[in-house]
């Protein structure tokens, strides 16, 4: 099983951290999605789901959503939150039926846990013509740079970088991010959009770490290391942090 995929598949383990420690998503997500499409989203398919984070997020927008999860603890964690009209599928993206095409198909911080081959042909597949595809993440760091620089260094021993890899190698400093890069040469898609929703939240720096709790690269220390990572990063925090939790999304439309 690639890495990658079994990265994927460490968040059952934390469920209920990752559905207390991680933030939601800000309506003007819901706005920025629905303003792209430019008529009514009826139907959305959201791939790799979680806890649900962003699937509320379009279900409150009066959207019928199918949310997909692999992970049968994560998926359980959802339904405890949602209501029990929003239909819920244990499946990986790579496994569900395509038989059926959506208004919008969506992923929340989870498409880079997706095996690239095919990719883009099966979303095509699940997106009817003319419909909208959408991915989003938040990738939240320290807003402070001395901090930052403080908690990467209190990690090194242990961890170096706690990010996950652009999938496809582009740099940070290009001007159109992963999965845009790749829609772009998709045959099945136009009228690809990078879009930056700026936010900054502030939270104890226990919460904090209880949200590094949740990430993949901290989920896959050793305990022991783990928990070591966690002390020494409390040692150089103050009590309270203001978090960058900016949203960056990606848009495209089925040709």
């Amino acid at each position: 099983m690639p890495g990658m995929v079994v990265r994927g598949l460490s968040f059952g383990a934390v469920a209920e951290a990752y559905e207390r420690f991680r933030p939601g998503y800000p309506t003007e997500l819901l706005e920025l999605v629905t303003a792209y499409a430019g008529e009514p989203i009826r139907t959305a398919l959201e791939i790799g789901a979680g806890t649900g984070k962003a699937t509320r997020l379009f279900v409150e927008g009066g959207i019928a959503v199918t949310a997909t999860e692999p992970d049968a603890a994560m998926l359980s964690e959802l339904r405890k939150h949602l209501p029990s009209s929003v239909t819920t599928v244990q499946g990986a993206f790579e496994d569900l039926p395509l038989d059926s095409s959506y208004d919008l198909v969506y992923s929340a911080a989870a498409l880079h846990w997706t095996n690239p081959d095919g990719r883009w042909e099966r979303m095509a597949a699940l997106v009817r013509p003319g419909g909208v595809f959408a991915s989003f993440g938040v990738p939240i760091g320290l807003a402070d740079p001395g901090l930052d620089a403080a908690a990467r260094a209190a990690r090194a021993p242990w961890l170096g970088y706690d990010g996950v890899p652009s999938p496809d190698g582009t740099p940070e400093d290009r001007p159109m991010q992963w999965p845009g890069t790749e829609l772009l040469e998709s045959e099945w898609f136009t009228d690809v959009q990078q879009a930056t929703i700026e936010r900054r939240l502030t939270m104890s720096a226990r919460d904090y770490v209880g949200h590094l709790s949740t990430v993949s690269a901290y989920v896959m220390l050793a305990p022991d290391d783990r928990d070591e990572v966690f002390r020494r990063t409390l040692e150089v925090l103050p009590e309270t942090v203001e978090i960058n939790a900016e949203v960056t999304a990606h848009l495209a439309r089925r040709r």
